[in-house]
């Protein structure tokens, strides 16, 4: 399975991007998607989720009304549409295939054993 994140660049506060997550090697629609996003030393943290079919959302707090998962399962795609920019938004972004043997909450890391390489926004004026 490989998954590859693009759509990350620098951008002012206030302003809006939208990622997009790639899969291959896996039947995309059998599996849930996270977000997740790691900061300059920080640990990487949960951003959102979005189940198989799309029909459900999750969201951490600190993204919930800016942020907007989605998924187009003809295309094999996952996407974070990211509006209202923060400075504190800063850090690479991560999407993750989730791992169906694995219990647990879609915010856990643990509930996902595929990754994609990470793709950088920065926000700054």
């Amino acid at each position: 399975v490989t998954l590859v994140e693009s759509g990350g660049d620098r951008v002012q506060p206030g302003g809006s991007l939208r990622l997009s997550c790639t899969a291959s090697g896996s039947i995309f629609s059998n599996y849930a998607m996270g977000w997740f996003r790691q900061a300059p030393g920080k640990e990487r943290e949960y951003v959102a989720a979005i189940s198989r079919g799309g029909l459900q959302q999750y969201y951490a707090d600190s993204v919930k009304g800016r942020f907007t998962i989605s998924r187009d399962n003809g295309k094999n795609t996952a996407y974070l549409q990211m509006n209202s920019l923060k400075p504190e938004d800063t850090a690479t972004y991560f999407c993750a295939e989730e791992n169906l043997y694995t219990r647990g909450s879609y915010t856990d890391q643990n509930k996902y054993n595929h990754w994609g390489q990470g793709t950088q926004v920065t926000v700054s004026s």
